[in-house]
């Protein structure tokens, strides 16, 4: 069962700020050598501005020349289908990437698992396919996982294939900052 995300787009949003309290409520899910990356996001944060609408994004996350635009999700469940909540969020996959494509931005879909103690419960996912953009940004998109797709060709996001949270940013600055300014 999808939940109202508000909480978690909340959530999302003060990590990717940098916000020192939710890092450290964050960092009790990673390993220690993952954390650095938390302690570089709080030196070098994201602006993040909440972009919802009927259509529109949950979230969008930029930095010095990138962005982001973010689709938040959250489930206790292990898999999230697209064709429930009578197609609506097929519909808005759609629409987002039209718009990903008009502005060759690279869509992300963020994942929270609700419950998950033993492990980072935030994972990542795009819909799109490193043949659609190009740059460093073709380079991100060879990082994060596909959304998944059932035989009917509707989407699905899996938790457990998804890229966790760390492990994109890590992969997000090695890519648009590999000197470590942030």
């Amino acid at each position: 069962m999808v939940v109202a995300a508000s909480q978690y787009e909340r959530e999302l949003r003060s990590l990717l700020e940098g916000e020192r309290a939710a890092l450290r409520h964050y960092a009790r899910y990673l390993k220690p050598e993952q954390r650095r990356t938390l302690d570089r996001l709080e030196r070098g944060p994201f602006l993040v501005v909440r972009a919802a609408g009927s259509h529109g994004f949950d979230l969008v996350a930029m930095r010095a020349g990138y962005a982001f635009p973010i689709e938040a999700k959250a489930s206790a469940d292990d898999v999230i289908h697209f064709s429930s909540a009578s197609g609506r969020m097929t519909d808005q996959l759609k629409d987002h990437l039209e718009a990903a494509k008009r502005g060759g931005l690279v869509v992300l879909y963020a994942y929270r698992r609700l419950g998950a103690r033993n492990d980072e419960p935030w994972r990542l996912f795009t819909p799109q396919t490193d043949r659609e953009n190009s740059g460093r940004v073709r380079v991100l998109c060879n990082h994060l996982p596909p959304i998944g797709r059932t035989r009917d060709g509707n989407g699905v996001l899996r938790w457990e294939n998804g890229l966790p949270l760390s492990a994109f940013l890590e992969a997000m600055f090695r890519i648009f900052d590999p000197e470590g300014g942030a």
